[in-house]
């Protein structure tokens, strides 16, 4: 049986019944292969996250590059009103680096984690239990020292023996740690068995009552959602997410999901977060933009279809009452439904306004390169929709700062070869040119690209679909490179399949040129967890 939709979940018994939501998007997320976020895309994330009232943001890991570092330390300066947290290891390098670049922050919070279980001390550490157990209350104690607000993560908390992980909690508790993390580093658990797991650390470690218990669930199986909720009802009060699931491996478990669960069954579940959820979408969207990982169709709460009706019963349903099949409102997560008021005609105003529905706020320069966009797509398409605005849009946010873009680009195309591609590119302003043959078109401009800007990349991920519908719709185009193991993403839209074709290679090239430029990705490969 359907619940009936409400306009606000039900108030919490009582101010315990309150759930701290961390975001990670920007750290843990980021650790997905081809994520890398810019310093600019970051701090314009920030500020998303904390317009959407998330308690906590994890900016980074300060120890793996100086890109990391001036992103948790700028994010410290003009964040108000979230938590702004940095990530360190155990070692007091790494916890003096993340004290420092939460030094300005209005709130801020130094996140350590140590391995506790069986076979990470063994092969990852290399440590007996009681060397552990003596660094835990070391770095802990080092973290207080330099804040009032530490956190501390058991890695692999849900294949630690369950003795010695009472005792590692203990020994943070009593060094000062006022969270506790037990995460679920390789998404093994499930829901009765993580919910157990915290009643009885609850339950038998003194001092537990004073201190704040976080959940942080992979999702390999799938269950990290699940997991996490469950963790809240053994009775953690913190989850660790990220927008759209991102993450090592399968990911994380979903902000979005998380929130709108609790929001949409708050008879079962008597728990509240402080996200005002109208937010969502615009996150989503522009997390999907920055890190050109596209968001499936049928992707809970955020995917395009997640509010989509086709069978005739739905929308026969949907016609005489929407409560037949949603069980939330979609603009409550801040969607709108697609429609056609936009053209060549519209104004800028008008412009400006449907980007706030869509929630985009954009600065003047951005928005007057934006309704260029949209007066150049608007000359080529008959009917301009909403989600044509949205990669538009998307694809402007993504390539803006790029160091390559892509200037002209004309192909010679058919069932009689070669193909051929004639493409001339600005690399820091300065215009060069090149012509290419290749099996196929896009073959071609791909090997006027390499001309241009010579790499050794190889390509692990070529993607396209149609934004919209109709033969002028929009062509979405992901791309995937790798060179020498890191791994970079880069999508774009357009009209002409091949311009977003080249376009996407581009982007994903020159963020492979910017994630080569950090440094140390030996620490971020220990940060997982």
């Amino acid at each position: 049986m359907t619940a009936p939709i409400t306009e606000s979940t039900p108030a919490p018994a009582s101010d315990s019944d309150r759930v701290i939501i961390f975001d990670t998007t920007m750290r843990d997320g980021e650790q997905s292969p081809g994520a890398s976020m810019s310093l600019d895309e970051k701090l314009e994330l920030a500020k998303i996250l904390e317009d959407m009232k998330v308690d906590v943001i994890e900016a980074g890991f300060p120890i793996a590059s100086n890109g990391d570092f001036e992103a948790v330390s700028r994010i410290s300066e003009i964040i108000t009103e979230s938590v702004v947290c940095g990530l360190a290891r155990a070692g007091q390098g790494d916890i003096d680096r993340a004290g420092e670049a939460i030094k300005k922050a209005k709130r801020g919070r130094i996140h350590t984690f140590l391995s506790t279980s069986p076979v990470h001390m063994k092969w990852k550490l290399q440590m007996e239990p009681e060397q552990v157990l003596e660094l835990v209350t070391k770095s802990v104690s080092h973290a207080r020292n330099l804040t009032d607000d530490v956190e501390w993560s058991a890695e692999d908390a849900t294949r630690t023996e369950r003795d010695f992980l009472l005792r590692c909690v203990e020994a943070a508790i009593k060094a000062g740690a006022t969270t506790i993390n037990l995460p679920d580093t390789v998404g093994y658990t499930y829901p009765s068995e993580y919910a157990d797991l915290f009643r009885d650390v609850i339950a038998n470690v003194p001092g537990a009552d004073r201190v704040i218990f976080s959940t942080h669930c992979h999702n390999d199986l799938g269950l990290a959602v699940a997991n996490s909720i469950a963790g809240v009802q053994g009775g953690a009060r913190q989850i660790e997410c990220a927008i759209n699931g991102i993450g090592e491996r399968a990911g994380n478990a979903a902000l979005e999901e998380i929130v709108m669960a609790l929001k949409v069954r708050g008879d079962r579940l008597p728990f509240v977060t402080g996200v005002e959820t109208q937010h969502i979408t615009r996150a989503s969207r522009y997390v999907s933009a920055i890190t050109g990982f596209p968001v499936q169709f049928n992707k809970a709460i955020v995917g395009k279809n997640a509010f989509a009706h086709e069978s005739g019963i739905h929308q026969d349903g949907m016609l005489k009452n929407a409560e037949t099949y949603e069980i939330m409102k979609p603009e409550d997560v801040g969607q709108i439904e697609s429609n056609l008021v936009m053209g060549k005609h519209s104004g800028r105003h008008a412009f400006r306004e449907k980007l706030k529905d869509l929630g985009y706020e954009l600065g003047q320069n951005a928005l007057n390169e934006a309704f260029q966009r949209f007066k150049d797509l608007a000359d080529k398409k008959k009917h301009v929709f909403d989600d044509d605005i949205v990669a538009l849009v998307d694809d402007a946010l993504a390539s803006g700062s790029d160091k390559i873009q892509v200037k002209h680009l004309r192909v010679i195309a058919g069932t009689e070869g070669p193909q051929e591609a004639f493409l001339t590119v600005s690399i820091d302003g300065e215009e060069k040119s090149a012509n290419a043959q290749g099996d196929g078109p896009v073959d071609a401009v791909f090997n006027a690209i390499h001309a241009v800007a010579p790499h050794a990349a190889i390509l692990r991920l070529f993607q396209v679909h149609a934004v919209t519908e109709g033969t002028d719709a929009q062509a979405q185009v992901s791309v995937r490179l790798e060179e020498d193991g890191r791994i970079a993403t880069g999508s774009a839209a357009d009209t002409d399949t091949l311009t977003a074709s080249a376009k996407a290679y581009v982007n994903a090239l020159n963020n492979l040129f910017a994630r080569k430029e950090k440094s140390a990705p030996d620490a971020r490969v220990a940060s997982g967890f």
